[in-house]
């Protein structure tokens, strides 16, 4: 079984993610979602909600697992049986930093490879930071992120929306 995880911190989950993650199903067997707790990052939403608001997108997707994770990826992506990590890509700057990534994710797993997937142009400006700001300015974000995401993080950021 070709097993393949999606690492982030997903806060929130938007339309990009979604879109990389239904694309990456058609690739392998089994996709986990790895949701990343110790981030460094100051996240809005705790590992549970995050975990919670993934899990509702991808309800119907019967080769997805959805999973909390701490310390580094490819131990965990070993436990796992992975043999694959997928990365999303936006824009040059972003390839820059996951190629590093990458190539220290090989040092530490040679078996594991990554591959990148393109966003699709509808998604090419969407990142998790610019949704929190928009939204923490009562900005709309609807289409952007799913209707559930949207009013959790209204209310977490009491946007007015």
């Amino acid at each position: 079984m070709r097993i393949a995880i999606y690492p982030g911190t997903f806060d929130p989950v938007t339309h990009g993610h979604l879109d990389i993650i239904n694309r990456a199903t058609k690739l392998f067997d089994k996709l986990i979602i790895g949701v990343a707790q110790d981030t460094g990052k100051n996240t809005v939403f705790e590992i549970d909600e995050r975990l919670n608001l993934i899990k509702n997108q991808v309800t119907e997707l019967t080769n997805v697992e959805v999973k909390p994770f701490s310390g580094l990826l490819v131990n965990f992506a070993k436990k796992e049986n992975c043999c694959t990590i997928i990365r999303g890509i936006r824009v040059i700057s972003d390839f820059e930093y996951e190629f590093q990534l990458s190539l220290m994710n090989k040092k530490l797993a040679p078996d594991l490879e990554t591959v990148f997937l393109m966003t699709s142009s509808d998604y090419l400006f969407l990142s998790s930071s610019i949704i929190k700001q928009v939204s923490s300015l009562g900005g709309c974000i609807e289409g952007l992120v799913p209707a559930d995401v949207a009013k959790a993080l209204y209310k977490k950021l009491k946007g007015s929306r």
